[in-house]
Parts: structure tokens; C-alpha cells; sequence
């Protein structure tokens, strides 16, 4: 367990707190390209951090994020006219580029220099694979470009998609590497789901329900190693990567697409859950990238509103089947892979209370990432040192799956594995 100021410093992500800014040392995920589609379409609200902002595209292309509120008399520029290279408030008329520097005034056309001392907070937008990323970040110390894997390969061997959750973000990143979990909660939506089953990892995963934990750190945060007794007497390894501050990887199955999340805070309340399957070695199949979109696999299927609120959600109970459950069908009655993380994230409340749970082996991976955070973010916070996994090489990073003999190190046999590189097949049972 945690203490209670210990549970505040990494949960509280707002603009000033220490956890929001160690966030702001990282490029964000912040939309899916689909949502600024074209030149000039309507502009799009994003909450970050804590902090309303908008997104747009201007007629050259050039997208912007700013602040939402027009800084004349505070009106969202949600419902502003985007044209002529600049998003134009609807109330009065004054006109913002992508930079967020104030290009005209109509009721006031001769003041130069009272226009050019409005500017809005912005942050830059770019575009890497089929995600929009930002940096909230002091630009003089602004980390490369992302350079993960999924968003680098080819467009058709890969796919994106976002949920919003109603918890904090740190209990969804806990579920995202506790690979314990998958032996109850997934346990059958193993041979269910189109995009896990057929792997031989799905009954090894069901034959050894007590796995034995072992965490290396790697230089963007840590390996989390998951050992299971197979036949032979050969051990099992799923092997997480876990990349400060919010991304995960999960092992492979068998040929089926790679995936994983970063777990994004919008406040201390909800967080972004971006998930994404991708193949380094093929395009993705047709029924492959349906089902990512239809809401399988570690994908949820959102309501089409805009607001990426899953269709099961709280309201209606996840939609819960407690016959299907009673049957056998279903451990915990919720379908689907990232349903049933989100429901029982969402259980524990928007911000569980840690000093009150009590933690096993298993959970050594929560614990040592726990210890991580907190580590990177009083060293940002007193001594101004810059947090791991901001470079390009702790970005390019695979996750494997692998049946080892008892005498070999997990890390050691699979270390370049574990890189990601475009010539070199995966490790995959």
C-alpha cells in the first residue's frame, strides 16, 4: 500500500502539480488523425492535464492546439469559424492562427500592438502514424518525435483507437501491466476473441494460475517478466514492456497483431485509454482491422458522439450478463478484453484510495512502477533531472512471448528481441 500523500503526488496531474509536470516532459497522444480529417474542418475540444484546450487545421494544413477560451471576453472557441489559416471567435470576431498569436481584430483594425500582446497558450500538434501528438512541455527541453514501433510501420499494419475511462489514469495503468489478472478476468475471452485465440499462450496462461513475478528495469522503465510452468519442463515468459510514464506493451499470441495502451490523464478523474494493434512483419487483414475497430480484442467499441464514452459503460452496468456469467461464458459477466479492464478500473472509484489495499507477490510490478514514478518525479521536482523513456531508443521496444529452459535469463535470451527492429521477425508463442 501507498500513503495518502504518496497516492496524491501520483494522481494529481493538473497544470503546476508535480505528476502534471513530469507528464509535460513527454510528447502526449492527444487526438486520432480521423478527427481533424481536413483542411478547415470544425475544430475539435481536447482536455489534457487538466486544461481545456481546441484543436484545429488550418488551410495550409498546419494543425494548432490553444487554449479554449477566447481571451477577450472567455467564450469557447469550440463554436469558432475555422478559415483563411486561423480559427475566428464567433462572439466578436477575433482571429487566432495555429500558434495562437492574435491576427485580427475587427472592431479594433488599427491596434497593432494591442493585437500582438493577446496570444493564446499553445502547444504544437504533429502527426506521427495515425495519432496527433503534443508536447505540454518546455520547448528547450522537448524530447525527439515519438518513435514507438506501431505509429512507424507501414499505414496498413497498424491501427489506433481511444476510449475514455471514468478513473484516474494510475489504476488503468496498473491493469495495463498486472499480467495476473488474465488468468481470471480474460480468462474466457481467450478463445473467444478473434484477435487472441488459437495461441498456444492461451492455455499456458489458463494451465498455471499462480505466475511467478520478475521485474528488470530497461532504460525507459522496466521489463515485467511473468513465468508459468509448461510441459516439458519448460517455463512460459510473457514479457510487458512498460515505458515511463503511461505507455505498456503487451505479449504476443501466436501470429495475431501486437498491441498495447498509453494511459493518457484528462483530469484526476478520466483518463484516455489509446489502444493500438499493429504487425511489424505484415499488413494487418481485413477481419484484423475490423475487429480492432469493432471493439475486440484490447479495443472497446465507443458511442459515435464524439465523446469516446464506451457503449458499456457505468450507466448501464457494462451491460453485464449474469447468466452468461453463472454459464460459465464469462469469469465476470462484462464482454470483451477492454471492457472488462475498464469496469473493474472504474469499480475501485475515480481515484482509489491505495493506503487501504493490500498487495501480494504478483503485484510486485504495480509496486516497482509505483516506486519509479515517484522517483522520477521528486528528482524532476528538486533537482530538475529529466525523467527516463523520453528517447527515441527507449521507444523502440517489442514485447515477447517465449518458452525458455529454467537455467536461462529472460533477458538476457530475448535482449535483442526486445528491440524493436524491422528486420528481425518477433518472439511469439
Amino acid at each position: 500500500m501507498v500513503s495518502r500523500e504518496v497516492n496524491d503526488l501520483l494522481t494529481q496531474t493538473d497544470k503546476g502539480t508535480p505528476m502534471g509536470e513530469l507528464f509535460r516532459q513527454y510528447w502526449i497522444p492527444a487526438l486520432l488523425t480521423e478527427e481533424l480529417p481536413e483542411n478547415d474542418c470544425p475544430p475539435v475540444r481536447v482536455k489534457l492535464l487538466g486544461e481545456k484546450m481546441i484543436a484545429f487545421r488550418d488551410t495550409k494544413g498546419r494543425y494548432g492546439l490553444v487554449e479554449e477560451f477566447c481571451p477577450h471576453r472567455r467564450v469557447s472557441l469550440w463554436f469558432g469559424r475555422n478559415e483563411d489559416c486561423g480559427l475566428r471567435c464567433a462572439y466578436h470576431g477575433w482571429k487566432f492562427d495555429v500558434e495562437g498569436n492574435c491576427v485580427e481584430i475587427p472592431s479594433d483594425p488599427e491596434k497593432d500592438e494591442f493585437r500582438n500582446s493577446i496570444k493564446l497558450v499553445a502547444y504544437p500538434l504533429v502527426k506521427v502514424g495515425d495519432i496527433l501528438w503534443t508536447h505540454m512541455g518546455d520547448p528547450a527541453t522537448r524530447p525527439p518525435e515519438p518513435a514507438w514501433e506501431f505509429c512507424t510501420v507501414a499505414p496498413e499494419q497498424t491501427v489506433s483507437t481511444k476510449r475514455l475511462q471514468e478513473n484516474n489514469w494510475l489504476q488503468a495503468l496498473e491493469g495495463g501491466i498486472d499480467s495476473n489478472h488474465v488468468s481470471f478476468l480474460h480468462s474466457h475471452e481467450l478463445e473467444r476473441d478473434p484477435l487472441f485465440r488459437g495461441s498456444k499462450g492461451n492455455k499456458y496462461n489458463l494451465d498455471d494460475l499462480s505466475p511467478v513475478f520478475e521485474l528488470t528495469r530497461s532504460g525507459g522503465g522496466f521489463y515485467i517478466g511473468a513465468r508459468r510452468n509448461v510441459e516439458g519442463g519448460k517455463y512460459y515468459w510473457r514479457v510487458t514492456q512498460f515505458v515511463m510514464p503511461y505507455f505498456t506493451m503487451i505479449p504476443p499470441r501466436g501470429d495475431h497483431p501486437q498491441h498495447g495502451h498509453f494511459w493518457v490523464p484528462v483530469d484526476d478523474e478520466h483518463c484516455m485509454t489509446w489502444s493500438y494493434d499493429y504487425h511489424p512483419k505484415r499488413p494487418l487483414t481485413f477481419d484484423e482491422r475490423k475487429a480492432c475497430l469493432d471493439g475486440k480484442g484490447v479495443h472497446v467499441a465507443v458511442i459515435p458522439d464524439g465523446s469516446f464514452r464506451s457503449i458499456q459503460n457505468k450507466d448501464n452496468d457494462y451491460l453485464i450478463d449474469r447468466a452468461a456469467q453463472k454459464r460459465g461464458e464469462t469469469f465476470s459477466g462484462v464482454l470483451g478484453f477492454g471492457m472488462q479492464d475498464a469496469s473493474v478500473q472504474e469499480s475501485m472509484g475515480p481515484i482509489v484510495d491505495r493506503s487501504r489495499e493490500n498487495l501480494v507477490a504478483s503485484d510486485m510490478g504495480i509496486a516497482m512502477v509505483r516506486n519509479l514514478l515517484r522517483k522520477s518525479v521528486l528528482e524532476l521536482k528538486e533537482k530538475g533531472i529529466l525523467p527516463p523513456g523520453r528517447e527515441r531508443e527507449h521507444q523502440m521496444v517489442r514485447s515477447v512471448s517465449v518458452l525458455l529452459e529454467p537455467d536461462q535469463n529472460y533477458v538476457d535470451a530475448c535482449k535483442n528481441e526486445m528491440v524493436a527492429d524491422a528486420s528481425r521477425a518477433r518472439v511469439t508463442v
